[in-house]
Formats: C-alpha cells, structure tokens, sequence
C-alpha cells in the first residue's frame, strides 16, 4: 500500500501564499502601544514619537483632531532632552498640549496609565529615561491592556535605554538624519529626518526606513513625492536660526 503523500497545513500553506506585510506611513490599523529607543542628546525620539502619533490619527480619519494630547516626562528626561518647546510644535497642537513632570519612572508610568484611561485625549506620547526597574515586562503590559482597552494611543519614548522585554505591540530604534536641503533658503533648517528601524512588530516584518515630517506628514524620504527641488538661487526667505523640539534644561 501506497504511503499517503504529505499536505502542509492550512496555516502553513497561508503564510507562504499571504507575506508579511510591510510598515508604511498612513496605514490605517495602528497599534495602541509603541516604544521608540533614541538617544537623550537629539530629541529624534519625541520628534518621531510626535510625526508616528499625527500619522496615525489622521489615518484614522481623525485629521482635524481637537482633543488634548498628554505627554509625560520623568525627571531625568527632563534632564537629558528639555522639556516640549510649545514654539516647535505644530500650530494645531500647541494649544492642546497638557505636560506632567514626573519627579520618578514610577510617577510617570502612573500619569501614562491614568491618562490611557481618558478616552477625552488625542493619544499619549512618554518620555522614560534609561532602564529603570518600575518599567518592567508587567509594567509595559498594564499600559498595553489600558491603551488597547480604552482606546487611547500610547507612543513612549526610551531616551538612552537599551530593548528589554516589553510587550509593546511596535518598537522601534531612532536616530536624527540628513535633512534634505530647503528649496527656496539653503541656509534654513531642513525638514526633520530620522532614521527609524522597527525591530519588532505584531503585524508587520521587521525593516529600516528614512522618515521625513513634511509639513505634518509623515512620509518615506524616497518617496518621489517627497523629494524637494534644488534650492532657489532667488533667495525669497531670509536665514533663520533653527529651534529644535525640546529646548534643553539645564539641571
């Protein structure tokens, strides 16, 4: 008697027909719980925490969003990167902004907890120092089963941390980039850049991206799209002193 020839699963079969699909700005199911490792001393990780939480409102068809958006700091944040500097917000969100100092980690993950709570704000974005022991894998699940069950976003910010274990749905690792150069001033600020390489997620394949906020959108800096003319030789703006997001704060 013949032996019966070999049939992979359904399951099997499904993830070699159905690839993982890959992270892009504007999807529209975004995770409720993210963490960005990024160094204190460049504000990559506020800057990209901000351009990942705007990208996933307006995905959510929530553009014209009104409600307060909360960001916590620790005291040791506050110290390695500033505290938000409302004049380099974007307009629509400096009058939204509700900031907690928090004097320890543990203050700061109770101000998050409570805040994913409040289904009355826009998202919440932390800002947590290094590896301190009250953020440990039970902490992080608390804050992912709050965001998830009260719908509220939550985007932390890990200044000088290294990757534990986390059960955070995306993280990423973040560092500043090239800006491209302005069209109509060489000599002013370029648009923010950042290098992102998402190391882990539920739904999406690991990979390294180049992010570009382009007037408050989110986009891949080799997108075509994207891509700005070569400076004007008509100078039309005067040089301007760039101010970067968090203005620093001397201890």
């Amino acid at each position: 008697m013949s032996s019966p020839s070999f049939r992979p699963s359904p399951a099997r079969i499904l993830s070699r027909a159905v690839p993982e699909p890959r992270w892009r700005p504007g999807l529209p199911a975004q995770p409720f719980h993210s963490e960005i490792f990024a160094p204190a001393g460049e504000g990559s990780g506020a800057g990209l925490a901000l351009a990942l939480a705007r990208d996933a409102l307006a995905a959510a068809g929530e553009g014209e969003e009104t409600r307060q958006v909360l960001w916590v700091q620790d005291r040791a944040a506050i110290r390695l990167g500033g505290r938000p500097c409302l004049a380099g917000l974007p307009p629509d969100l400096r009058h939204r902004l509700i900031h907690v100092a928090a004097a320890t980690p543990e203050d700061a993950l109770f101000a998050l907890e409570e805040g994913l709570k409040c289904r009355d704000l826009a998202c919440v974005i932390g800002e947590i120092a290094g590896n301190p022991r009250a953020l440990s894998f039970t902490a992080s699940r608390r804050l992912s089963l709050t965001a998830e069950k009260h719908g509220v976003r939550l985007w932390l910010v890990r200044l000088d941390a290294e990757p534990d274990l986390s059960s955070a749905r995306m993280r990423w690792q973040a560092r500043a980039a090239p800006s491209a150069a302005p069209r109509w001033n060489p000599a002013a600020p370029g648009t923010a850049t950042w290098h992102a390489e998402l190391f882990r997620a539920r739904a999406h394949a690991p990979g390294q991206w180049s992010l570009s906020d382009d007037a408050g959108t989110l986009r891949l800096a080799g997108d075509p799209d994207f891509e700005t003319a070569a400076p004007d030789p008509v100078r039309l703006a005067r040089p301007t002193v760039g101010r970067s997001l968090a203005a620093r704060v001397h201890a």
